[in-house]
This record gives structure tokens, C-alpha cells and sequence, in this order.
């Protein structure tokens, strides 16, 4: 395992894609405003957050086509790292975890300001720890879908339930490229089971209930890039192909409240020393990325 460049052992910012304010009053033009954080509570979602500029989105999707080639010299680095999660090579889906491990962009998106308080504010406002990053690549005219599920029925392993997501641009998204769709309220419907994350669009129907079927009336969340939309743990959402000549790249950052445990005393993450059931997600790989603390 090569450890000499894994960035996961720093926690702070290492480049100048971001400040971080070193006074209370700096952070306050980050804050989301109570309008914003009410739509989050009522519907589980909340789009259209500005977090990068043109400048650090170009920066990012440098580093994007170099880290996607799998002989890149830090591949080992990646939790998970597929060229195609789909099993179709006419309907490809880049999907891989880790990215903050080996380049300094996608390091330092953690811990950019406007991120870092919009989460601490949508999970009430608490301490916030990252769980882990993603990439989500749709190509132009071939890409794949991402089928209807919630998050937080694939990181069960972990608890109690006080997760949050936050989807970022790389590219303008919308629904002529796979942009990602929300089914509103159905946070409050529970935890469901899990259905193949690039297989079969509409897998999670079998799992739901006649009246969720009813309720089931997804909208589409067209971004331009570098905005982000974040979502509730059990928010229903997915992505249909991209058919467009324009591409659909995009990162997701996700964490949880300060304090959320174990539930396995297995592998949490490739790569990854086991956390034993029932003690705190910390150390290297969650590290605090804001606490509210700090604007005393």
C-alpha cells in the first residue's frame, strides 16, 4: 500500500483552492438562511447552493481525467474504483471512492467553508465528520444510470442514522444528460431495501408500498456547475442515462454528525482499518471537518 502520498493523513486545507476564515464573522457568509433550511426539513432535499467557482471547477476536472485512468500511479489509493459500474458497455457509469486520498483538489473540497457550514446547519447544526467522497462520471451520448435508491441503506454499518449528501457539478446538469432526481418527502418513508446501484432503473418499486407508488413523483434538480445539492440520508433519488453530446461529471461528499459509531467490526472501507461495533467513526480516514464551536 503506498502511504508516502496519501493525503487522507491531512486534515486541513493544502492548496489555495479555498480560506478558511479564522474569524467567527468570516463564516457568516456562508450561513444558509432559515427559508433554505426549512425547505431541507419539509421536502429532505435542498438544491442550488453555489460552493466553486469557474476557476476551481477547472482546476478539479484537470485532476478528474488524470486520476480516471486506472494506471495512474495512486489507483490503490481509491476505496472503490470502477470504470463502468454498469455492466453495459453502451451505458457507462465512472463511480469510485477515495479521490480525497490523492489529489489536493478533491482533498481540499472537503473542507471548503461554504460546504463545511452548509452541512453543519442542515444536520442541526453539529459537529460534522466526513464519511467518505465519491465520483460520478456520465460520458456524453453512452452514460449510464444511477437506479432509484437512498444512501443510507448502503451505510447501515454505521449509526445512529444523522447522515447528510451533498452532489456537486463538474459539468452543467440537466435532464438532457442524466441530472439527478429527487422524489420529494419520501424521507419520511423509512428505510428501504437496496436495489442495484447501476442496474435496473425502477428496482426499488418492488420494495415499496402502494401508497408510497402513489407518492412517488420525482423532479428533476438541473444544476449548473459548481452548485450542489444536498439530501437527506433516506431521500429517494436517481439519475436517467446520458444520451446528450455533453458530458456529466460531478463529486459527492458525504458525512455524519460527530459521534456516529460503528455497527460492524468489519471493513468499513477498502483499504481501511476496522472501526470495532459500538466505537466512534474518527481517526485518519473521518476526520472533523467543522464544528460549530468555533464560531464562540
Amino acid at each position: 500500500m503506498i502511504t508516502k502520498n496519501d493525503l487522507s493523513k491531512k486534515h486541513q486545507l493544502i492548496s489555495d483552492l479555498f480560506k478558511w476564515p479564522t474569524k467567527s464573522s468570516e463564516w457568516e457568509q456562508y450561513k444558509l438562511n432559515n427559508e433554505q433550511l426549512d425547505f431541507f426539513k419539509a421536502f429532505g432535499y435542498l438544491s442550488n447552493v453555489k460552493l466553486l467557482d469557474e476557476w476551481q471547477i477547472d482546476r478539479l476536472n484537470k485532476e478528474l481525467e488524470e486520476i480516471v485512468d486506472p494506471r495512474h500511479p495512486l489507483n490503490e489509493l481509491f476505496h472503490e474504483f470502477h470504470s463502468n459500474e454498469s455492466a453495459d458497455p453502451d451505458a457507462v457509469l465512472f463511480h469510485a471512492l477515495g479521490a480525497w486520498r490523492i489529489t489536493e483538489g478533491f482533498h481540499d473540497v472537503i473542507w471548503n467553508p461554504a460546504f463545511a457550514m452548509a452541512a453543519s446547519q442542515l444536520l442541526g447544526n453539529k459537529a460534522v465528520r466526513f464519511w467518505h467522497d465519491q465520483l460520478f462520471c456520465k460520458p456524453a451520448k453512452h452514460g449510464g444510470v444511477v437506479a432509484w435508491h437512498q444512501d443510507y441503506s448502503y451505510w447501515t454499518r454505521t449509526g445512529p442514522m444523522q447522515h447528510l449528501t451533498c452532489w456537486v457539478g463538474l459539468d452543467d446538469a440537466n435532464t438532457e444528460n442524466g441530472c439527478l432526481y429527487y422524489v420529494p418527502k419520501s424521507h419520511n418513508w423509512g428505510l428501504l431495501d437496496k436495489p442495484d446501484l447501476a442496474g435496473d432503473m425502477e428496482g426499488l418499486m418492488q420494495y415499496l408500498t402502494e401508497e408510497q407508488k402513489a407518492e412517488f413523483n420525482p423532479v428533476p434538480i438541473e444544476l449548473k456547475k459548481g452548485h450542489a445539492t444536498f439530501h437527506h440520508p433516506l431521500m429517494v433519488h436517481g439519475s436517467f442515462p446520458n444520451k446528450s453530446p455533453h458530458s456529466r461529471r460531478a463529486f459527492v461528499l458525504n458525512v455524519f454528525t460527530d459521534g456516529t459509531e460503528s455497527n460492524t467490526d468489519e471493513t468499513l472501507l477498502k483499504g481501511v482499518p476496522p472501526i470495532k461495533a459500538g466505537h466512534k467513526m474518527e481517526g485518519q480516514f473521518f476526520p472533523l471537518i467543522f464544528s460549530p464551536d468555533i464560531l464562540i
